[in-house]
């Protein structure tokens, strides 16, 4: 009798010739470009660093593209973007020690937003290892325990022959629900010895699904079925897993009012009659989702920022949808169902039955109208000018990519994105001088489409080095930078606290210059021109700096205590 784990696939004769033979001049480095070739990777990211040599020169021997970023930090940006556009594992390749430990802050905005990327550091040579003080160049006693908190895995390779499993073990951890970055790493000795393994031409790496369990899906669905006032929360997890559709069909037959939050922007039709939008840090729109009797949570943790600053105490049943463990009733007690948001939403699709309820557009159109009245109160009209210029000189099918910046936090609530994985930002972390670089990421991904990134002056100094890789390769992405002198948003926070602010005013470049130094076309506009000139921008192949001199404010806050929101300076 056989079984089905007796089965082994033989090797051709072919085959067999290429592995007791293989291509001479091989390293450990081709181990690593060969074994992402063989799981699909076309495109990588990262710097070289001397311990990291091996990898970057068997980069010679492979067809794969290699973007160079000039900080480490920007490389996992844009391969955290990459991933978010592709939906596949972005390779980041990175040096020992100090260029290791830069990419750290984004790395951890990708484990925030479950963006998919493929770190692989190099490490001091083998001698090296252990812990002990050998003296070795970027040496740590640790480096990998740099990593484990912040990544969803971690992988170690300490011999040529384990180079093939760590990085297909890695890749198939970053690709498998919930997605997130991964860390592999591999000796500087290990990278340049020659090798005399077989050339690795395919592995087998298919992410491992997380279906609901049915039992839970009964209950939610029953629950759903027979709720007077159902809503739903939608998150990012929702974009991630590609169950837009799916959401959508669910909301309609509930007759259920869905509200986004800003990683799940896009996830439902921003004009659609049952759309609460993205209005969750308004008192208005906690109060709704507070009264609802059964609100369906999907692919959300509910944390600081779609919780209204954890000002959110709901009075009826939850149904949480979460692939992520560690975020599945972690704020709020819930029917917790531990799954891939599209396969949770399509056995829901499946259990459910149609609820009727003429009143629940018309309940959403009261809210709406109450949010737009408390933000018409504020005398806010240049704020929100100048957001509908971005708006309506973004082509509809464009990715646009925010700072931690007040144009940005004004886009969490009030931007329409017209369509999934169409905005992002760096509010899962909330790191400065994502916009940039991810920016280049996502036109590197997609280099059809023109791509936005929006700064404010102090996050556009973490960046700006970006512009020669943005010339470099010629990438079509406008950088839209709001430049109020400072860090404006602390401005804010510190003032009402204190009543003045401190260490907020900086003193910046002439942008449009320095931009043109780099051999990128610069332009300054004013909120009355910004729309004709972020147009042109964005409709001139290749890459642009639109400079916006302007001082912008915030809506005040509903939460309770405005100096706990915790964002970081923009």
């Amino acid at each position: 009798m056989t079984h089905d784990h007796d089965l082994v696939l033989r090797p051709t004769a072919a085959q067999t010739e290429a592995a007791l033979n293989p291509p001479d001049g091989r390293t450990g480095g081709d181990l690593v470009v060969e074994t992402l070739a063989g799981l699909g990777a076309t495109t990588v990211f990262g710097l070289p660093g001397q311990h990291a040599l091996g990898v970057f020169d068997a980069l010679r021997r492979s067809d794969l593209r290699y973007v160079g970023l000039r900080v480490e930090n920007n490389a996992a940006f844009a391969a955290d973007a990459y991933g978010r556009i592709t939906g596949e594992a972005a390779p980041l390749l990175l040096s020992t020690g100090p260029g290791a430990l830069t990419a750290l802050p984004a790395l951890q905005e990708a484990a925030a937003a479950s963006a998919p990327v493929l770190a692989i550091g190099s490490q001091v040579p083998t001698a090296g290892l252990g812990g002990g003080r050998h003296g070795y160049l970027h040496e740590l006693p640790d480096q990998a325990s740099s990593f484990r908190g912040v990544v969803k895995s971690v992988h170690t390779a300490r011999t040529a022959s384990q180079i093939p499993s760590a990085v297909t073990e890695a890749w198939k951890s970053a690709l498998t629900v919930p997605h997130g970055p991964v860390w592999v790493e591999i000796p500087q000795d290990v990278l340049a010895a020659p090798t005399s393994l077989p050339a690795v031409t395919a592995m087998d790496a298919t992410p491992d699904e997380l279906p609901p369990r049915p039992e839970l899906t009964a209950v939610a669905a029953h629950w759903l079925t027979h709720a007077e006032r159902p809503a739903i929360i939608a998150g990012g997890g929702v974009i991630r897993s590609d169950a837009s559709g799916k959401l959508r069909k669910l909301a309609e037959r509930l007759r259920a009012p869905v509200v986004t939050t800003p990683g799940g922007k896009g996830a439902f039709p921003w004009t659609h009659p049952l759309s609460l939008r993205s209005w969750l840090e308004d008192r208005h729109t906690t109060d709704f989702l507070q009264d609802a009797d059964v609100l369906l949570v999907v692919g959300s943790g509910l944390g600081e920022l779609s919780s209204n600053h954890h000002t959110f105490t709901p009075r009826g049943r939850i149904v949480q949808i979460e692939a992520d463990l560690g975020k599945l009733e972690s704020n709020h007690p819930a029917l917790g169902i531990h799954a891939d948001a599209r396969l949770a939403l399509q056995a829901l699709l499946e259990t459910v039955e149609p609820r009727e309820d003429e009143a629940a557009p018309e309940r959403v159109r009261t809210l709406l109208s109450k949010v737009a009245e408390r933000i018409a109160s504020q005398e806010l009209t240049l704020e929100q000018e100048v957001l509908a210029s971005v708006r309506r000189a973004l082509p509809d099918d464009a990715p646009s990519f925010w700072d931690m910046t007040i144009l940005a936090y004004w886009a969490w609530s009030a931007f329409d994105a017209k369509g999934p994985n169409h905005l992002h930002s760096a509010q899962g972390a909330g790191g400065l001088g994502y916009g940039l670089p991810a920016a280049l990421g996502a036109a590197v991904a997609d280099p059809a489409r023109p791509v936005l990134a929006v700064s404010g002056d102090g996050g556009a100094l973490y960046s700006v080095a970006e512009l020669a890789t943005a010339r470099q390769y010629d990438l079509d992405v406008t950088w839209l930078i709001v430049d109020d002198g400072g860090y404006g948003i602390l401005r804010e926070y510190m003032t009402d606290a204190y009543g003045e602010a401190t260490a907020t005013d900086l003193t910046g470049p002439d942008f449009v210059a320095l931009a043109e130094s780099f051999g990128v076309p610069g332009v300054r506009t004013t909120p009355d021109t910004l729309e004709r000139d972020l147009s042109r921008a964005l409709t001139t192949p290749g890459p642009s700096v639109v400079v916006l001199p302007t001082v912008l404010r915030m809506f005040a806050p509903t939460h309770l205590n405005r100096t706990s929101a915790g964002r970081t300076p923009c």
